[in-house]
């Protein structure tokens, strides 16, 4: 408990810097604070309904007054929220430099095969076939999750990369496994001057004669040399980043049953992402004596 106020504290204050008294007009509750309540209720995995009621707060926040749960509900859903919680991300991300590479995965997020979740569907999930979302993500070993999107589960990782690339930072390398060894994704990592490196599709067999990316091709040879091997081997960073992103106090656990329907999960990943972020400062910050 004491680290998850302590994470609590570090994005109050953050939200306090960055948001200030922004608010919508006649609201009796600033943007601020909505968010304070939401990140509250998001780091202590409880709903956002448990956040309204003061019993549930630390002794020296209860003097301050909390919006009800249906105004939290109300306001969340608003255009300037989300741009505040993409704001509170960035921010984050930028206290590290980018990395010359990056890499593409992602992650399966089950619920109950039984869920009246309209959004959700059946897919691949972690070596079975489950139902629910999908964490689909750009790592960088400084900045972190770059770029990230929520989809249902059934969403092939080829048919999602070209939203993520297309909006990523241009110039390095972009290493994904052999889900991403498509010619369309190599020419539109080209367009952002990125070049792609995916593992063989079919391992031990020729391309074939039809026409292929020149990039796919440049994949190829730079995966016969040390570089391009090095950077295969590294893919597994990827794997280790979603593995820190549910191992910390406050990190993402499985998809609580309140969290249900897409703009719920895509809202509820985004507060965790900013805390992930948080935690990743905290880890990096210069021992003191």
């Amino acid at each position: 408990m004491i680290m998850e106020q302590k994470l609590y504290k570090q994005i109050y204050q953050l939200i306090k810097q960055i948001v200030k008294n922004k608010t919508i007009k006649r609201a009796k509750f600033n943007d601020a604070k909505i968010l304070a309540t939401y990140f509250w209720a998001v780091l202590n995995d409880r709903p956002v309904y448990w956040a309204c009621n003061k019993r549930n707060w630390p002794i020296y926040y209860r003097r301050e007054q909390l919006p009800t749960a249906s105004t939290m509900s109300r306001r969340l859903r608003t255009k300037q929220i989300q741009q505040w919680l993409d704001l509170l991300e960035q921010t984050l991300k930028n206290k590290f430099p980018r990395s010359l590479c990056r890499f593409i995965d992602a992650k399966p997020l089950p619920i109950g095969g039984c869920s009246k979740d309209k959004h959700s569907r059946f897919g691949r999930g972690a070596g079975c076939i489950a139902r629910g979302y999908k964490l689909y993500a750009i790592s960088d070993l400084q900045q972190g999750f770059v770029r990230w999107t929520i989809r249902p589960m059934n969403q092939n990782e080829a048919k999602v990369a070209p939203d993520l690339i297309s909006n990523l930072d241009s110039g390095g390398y972009l290493v994904g496994d052999s889900a991403y060894d498509c010619n369309r994704l190599y020419d539109i990592a080209s367009e952002r001057n990125i070049q792609l490196i995916a593992c063989h599709r079919q391992k031990g067999k020729t391309l074939g004669h039809h026409r292929h990316s020149t990039y796919r091709l440049i994949s190829r040879e730079l995966l016969k040399q040390p570089f391009g091997q090095l950077l295969i081997r590294n893919r597994t960073s990827i794997e280790r980043m979603f593995g820190n992103l549910v191992s910390f106090a406050g990190g993402l656990k499985p998809l609580p049953h309140w969290v249900r329907t897409l703009p719920r999960v895509q809202l509820w990943m985004q507060a965790k992402m900013v805390l992930f972020h948080i935690w990743r400062l905290n880890r990096n910050a210069p021992k003191t004596a």
